[in-house]
């Protein structure tokens, strides 16, 4: 393959970032800082793109459907891909993954990855001598764009391979920053749906009892897309040790979020970029790994586009470009050539080869 490893960033908000903010994400970063920077309120301060993406060697990341709830702080009613009826949220996601139809089939080097055949396409392309191309994997952020249980099945239809029922609380399950609680009945009957079709549960956002309940019940694959060891940074958001074994017990993954107030414990958003580094990066997949015994439960989820830019990420990053980085990083922290190719991308796609379909 091209370089020495394959990445996988399995959490991106890229689609809502297309469709709520007008951003090409077919330019490099730096242009669309420099359009950005020009518009009013806005810093410019992107950090993720197809093209710096390719530049950094990502093959493969997981992009979200995510729509914001009119009820949350940080949305208001009318603004765009902003939904107060489940109906509003359906059509909205709906948008999103058109998107990403869009693009692959408008763009050359762009795969929608939905089954074995199209990740072994873009795995095969990063040999040395082609041209590498880019794969998405759809993953939903907040179930309430699937209006009724049963509607999972159309979604899957679509394309949809991953969901998460939470981010903040949907009528699934209660999300990790308000009061907690369990599953909801309704969305009991979601993780059946979800089992029966194949899509992978993600864990990220839900809180920890609905989380918990979830690993105990759920009969297909486990993973928390983007997600933090709440020993290193006290806060619901991120996973407590239970929940991090549990994960593994299930043979799951976790991805690390290169956010510097998920990385550094009291970093507050918009703190000092220099003083979280990857050395925090580390610390959390160090943390992983010594819980569980092995380097197979971590992967990169990194956010990077999750409503923070250049300014809260690592003093070595400037962009998804530097991804690439992290690997070097675990190399050089001792990690042994296999453990770096695991965690930057080998755990994801061992996920993906047991519960895509063929």
């Amino acid at each position: 393959m091209t370089g020495s490893m394959f990445i996988v960033d399995a959490h991106l908000d890229l689609a809502y970032n297309a469709l709520r903010y007008g951003r090409d994400l077919l330019q490099p970063v730096a242009e669309i800082r420099q359009a950005e920077s020009k518009k009013p309120g806005s810093e410019g301060m992107a950090t993720v793109s197809f093209p710096t993406l390719r530049q950094g060697g990502v093959g493969l990341v997981f992009g979200t459907l995510f729509v914001g709830p009119a009820g949350h702080s940080l949305f208001k009613p009318g603004e765009p891909m902003v939904y107060s009826t489940p109906d509003e949220a359906h059509q909205l996601a709906q948008q999103q993954l058109d998107y990403y139809h869009r693009l692959a089939d408008d763009v050359d080097y762009i795969r929608l990855v939905t089954d074995l055949t199209s990740l072994e396409e873009v795995l095969a392309s990063h040999q040395d001598g082609q041209e590498p191309l880019l794969g998405i994997v759809p993953l939903m952020e907040g179930a309430d764009p699937i209006r009724q249980p049963a509607e999972a099945e159309l979604w899957y239809e679509r394309g949809l391979r991953l969901v998460g029922p939470a981010w903040d609380d949907t009528r699934y399950s209660p999300g990790a920053w308000r009061s907690g609680g369990g599953l909801t009945k309704e969305g009991r009957h979601l993780l059946e749906m979800l089992a029966g079709l194949g899509i992978i549960l993600d864990l990220t956002h839900m809180s920890e009892e609905a989380s918990l309940q979830a690993l105990d019940s759920y009969e297909g694959r486990i993973v928390a897309s983007h997600s933090n060891a709440r020993a290193l940074v006290p806060s619901a958001r991120q996973l407590g040790d239970l929940q991090i074994r549990r994960v593994a017990e299930r043979d799951g993954v976790i991805g690390i979020v290169l956010c510097n107030s998920f990385l550094k414990g009291n970093h507050p958003r918009g703190g000092p970029k220099h003083e979280v580094t990857l050395e925090h990066v580390l610390a959390h997949v160090d943390y992983i790994c010594q819980l569980v015994g092995d380097a197979n439960h971590v992967g990169i989820g990194s956010d990077f586009d999750g409503g923070f830019g250049v300014n809260d990420i690592p003093a070595e990053l400037n962009s998804s470009a530097d991804l690439r980085l992290v690997g070097e990083a675990l190399k050089t922290h001792g990690y042994s050539e296999a453990d770096v190719a695991n965690v930057m991308g080998g755990n994801w796609l061992t996920i993906l080869r047991a519960a895509l379909p063929g």
